[in-house]
């Protein structure tokens, strides 16, 4: 009988129909091999066994592994695991897939879903990925552009600011770029698209923008704005012509103000109007003018106050201030601890309280000893609180007591640990007491009249020691 080609090819395909049908007969029931179209993270293993697949997968990323980079536009650029020591270690999961296909009746072909992903402990050269990742021309290729915001023009003498229009580039954010890759690498992933991760910079603001457009226009009201400083009776005016040299454009939708210009500017008003730590005149009760000098005085708050004038330019409208102060004194007109002081004259042993301009009281006094170097220390201060029935104590000693513990009626301290107190254990005060039989820093007083200064006093009223 003569057969025909086509009766020859039917016979071959039944044949060869018949192998698979075996084939896949075969392995769908050997329980111990993973079923036809079995894959796991894309690799496939259908007819191996739980080892013969584990040696299959980690060979496959050892060898062949290769990680695709789509990049905006869809170009790619690859990294392969051969480049950086690529390898993987299969966990125990493989079994479980298995023992799964077996429950589910070892079903294959079309309908089947037997693929599977697996998280897999990765190893790779750290190093050699970084410098794979920094030679990526989305990082340091030649063609990149920078992405960048609409802004505002900075100052140029004799022309308006305007608005630069915003620039959409194609550069990464790298440490994004780096975090996406190497996460990829960690999993096994095959592909990472960077612009899904959002590793590309993107435009924030434009040039259309209704902020952006205000902005500029009050960066050109700032050219006839002023600042003026009331310090007293004097007033000091920063003028508009001086403001824009100190604008640098804008920023996060804000003028942007050079802050170190602005921070000399406020230098110059601290030095000029500062009086803490300057030496000043006291006209003394006893008539004589002595040099003082101490922590008590206006201070301004330089960085406070730097924060404040940028804050007060950004608004592009003129206006009066005063400084932001890191402290304050009584006045700024004259002497600035005003009419209301105690005065504490060392030489002379004596103290005075001045009220409103006039002299409401007076006493003697015993202050630091001199022979044991407690002298009192000189400067101007202010009285940090008062308090009755208080216990004194020196230095603890290393048995638990103290070098002197003394009560008092009346506790008035202003620098530190020395204060004005009553001395009830003294009949004398004044003189040339203090010099070999001094306190150990206090100002000592006759009790009645502590008494009567306690009354007078009030926290923060100027202590001067001279």
């Amino acid at each position: 009988m003569k057969r025909t080609w086509k009766t020859v090819v039917w016979v071959l395909l039944a044949a060869l129909l018949m192998a698979c049908m075996s084939y896949m007969t075969i392995f769908a029931a050997d329980e111990t091999k993973f079923v036809p179209g079995t894959s796991v993270n894309g690799v496939g293993i259908g007819g191996m066994t739980v080892e013969e697949a584990k040696t299959q997968i980690e060979n496959f990323y050892a060898g062949s592994y290769q990680l695709t980079i789509t990049k905006k536009g869809g170009a790619t650029e690859s990294i392969k695991g051969s480049d950086i020591g690529y390898k993987v270690v299969v966990p125990e999961g493989l079994q479980a897939i298995l023992d799964a296909e077996n429950a589910a009746g070892r079903a294959s072909g079309p309908d089947a879903d037997n693929k599977h992903r697996m998280d897999m402990s990765v190893a790779y050269d750290e190093a050699a990925l970084a410098a794979k990742i920094q030679g990526l021309s989305c990082i340091s290729g030649s063609g990149i552009v920078t992405t960048s915001d609409a802004h505002i023009s900075a100052y140029e003498a004799g022309k308006a600011f305007t608005i630069i229009p915003e620039v959409q580039g194609n550069n990464v954010d790298v440490e994004k770029t780096t975090s996406a890759i190497r996460n990829a690498v960690a999993t096994g992933a095959t592909s990472v698209s960077l612009e899904e991760q959002g590793c590309y910079y993107t435009v924030n603001v434009t040039s259309t923008q209704t902020e952006l457009v205000q902005l500029c226009n009050v960066m050109n009201q700032c050219k006839d704005m002023t600042v003026t400083y009331t310090i007293g009776a004097d007033t000091e005016t920063l003028t508009g012509d001086v403001i824009v040299t100190w604008l640098t454009g804008s920023e996060g939708g804000q003028i942007s103000v050079n802050r170190d210009l602005a921070a000399a500017y406020v230098k110059t008003l601290a030095d000029k109007y500062n009086t803490a730590g300057k030496e000043r005149t006291l006209h003394s009760a006893s008539g004589k003018d002595v040099a003082v000098k101490g922590s008590y005085g206006w201070k301004i708050d330089e960085a406070g106050e730097t924060d404040a004038l940028i804050a007060a330019i950004r608004t592009g409208q003129s206006q009066s201030k005063e400084p932001v102060y890191a402290q304050a004194a009584a006045t700024h007109d004259g002497a600035d601890w005003g009419n209301t002081y105690v005065e504490v004259d060392l030489g002379g042993q004596h103290v005075y309280m001045v009220k409103d301009g006039a002299l409401v009281w007076d006493a003697p006094c015993v202050t630091g000893n001199l022979a044991k170097n407690y002298g009192t220390p000189t400067g101007i201060y202010s009285l940090t609180y008062k308090q009755t029935d208080r216990i004194l104590r020196g230095e603890k000693k290393a048995d638990g007591t103290y070098e002197y513990e003394s009560h008092v009626d009346y506790w008035m301290p202003f620098n530190g640990g020395i204060g004005l107190h009553d001395a009830a254990w003294r009949s004398n005060f004044g003189g040339s007491i203090y010099k070999t039989s001094g306190s150990h820093g206090c100002i000592n007083l006759p009790s009645a009249k502590a008494k009567t200064l306690y009354d007078l006093v009030y926290k923060g009223i100027p202590v001067i020691c001279y």
